[in-house]
């Protein structure tokens, strides 16, 4: 289509989105950067959405990457979803595997908050010949006390803050009780206690950079200490004075520190 001289210059990495069908339901996903550039795959926290990446895609793409962001099944704009299958993320190992080869992606980094964090280390353990490099922040691996009082002030602030649900709602839409419902729910069962992934961790062969603010409200400083330590290849950074979001909270500190841990996995670096 023909523009004008007025017309704004196209953006150098636009956005790309679409769905992709997977086993009775779809998941949307949002791509920008260039197609031969190697590939960064995000995975949103246990609330969120694409839109949690939205201050790290653009710094991504002017470094040299492409950027894959999807919304798990039951988030955003993917369908809707009755219950998770936590906490061995069992179905959303299967629709990575499934959305990778939808896009033509053999092998890629990962980059997971918090139960995205999870996601990535069991996927990197399961198919470690497509990670090329693990990027965790504030993953979980077992169940810890210091976890509840987090959950439950959050359950407190779903039920009696209008701005936490607004924001959820912006994310998820009319989904937003189903998503915190089946969060909730879902991690709150007593059968949980017992979970440990820390024995499988070892098959995560890639190198991992382990991520999580010292001020975390849903885990322990000793708990990333320990994913680091599981992991074959496990790199350290605590983060003073920051909680469970430090993309977020922190996003020119994280984005460089990350794409540094990066770089070296991203061929023909300039």
């Amino acid at each position: 289509m023909a523009t004008s001289r007025s017309d704004p210059p196209a953006p150098v990495n636009p956005l790309r989105s679409g769905t992709v069908g997977r086993a009775g339901h779809s998941l949307y996903w949002e791509r920008a950067g260039q197609p031969g550039d190697p590939a960064v795959v995000f995975l949103h926290h246990g609330l969120g959405s694409t839109r949690a990446w939205k201050l790290q895609q653009p710094a991504f793409t002017a470094c040299g990457w492409q950027t894959l962001a999807y919304d798990r099944w039951g988030y955003g704009r993917s369908s809707p979803r009755p219950s998770l299958d936590l906490p061995g993320f069992g179905t959303d190992l299967d629709d990575l595997a499934a959305l990778l080869d939808d896009q033509g992606l053999p092998r890629v980094a990962l980059v997971g908050h918090s139960d995205g964090g999870t996601v990535g280390l069991y996927f990197a353990a399961r198919h470690p010949e497509r990670v090329s490099a693990l990027v965790t922040v504030a993953a979980h691996i077992y169940l810890e006390e210091a976890m509840l009082p987090g959950m439950l002030a959050l359950r407190q602030a779903f039920d009696q803050d209008e701005r936490f649900r607004q924001g959820l709602v912006r994310a998820h839409g009319d989904k937003v009780e189903s998503v915190f419902g089946n969060w909730y729910e879902g991690w709150v069962r007593a059968e949980h206690l017992a979970w440990d992934m820390r024995p499988i961790l070892s098959g995560v062969r890639c190198p991992t950079f382990v991520i999580q603010g010292e001020l975390d409200e849903h885990a322990t400083p000793q708990h990333a200490r320990d994913v680091a330590a599981a992991v074959a290849d496990g790199h350290l950074w605590l983060i003073p004075g920051v909680g469970h979001m430090p993309a977020q909270d922190r996003p020119d500190e994280f984005n460089r520190r990350v794409l540094e841990f990066l770089e070296p996995f991203r061929p023909g670096a300039r």
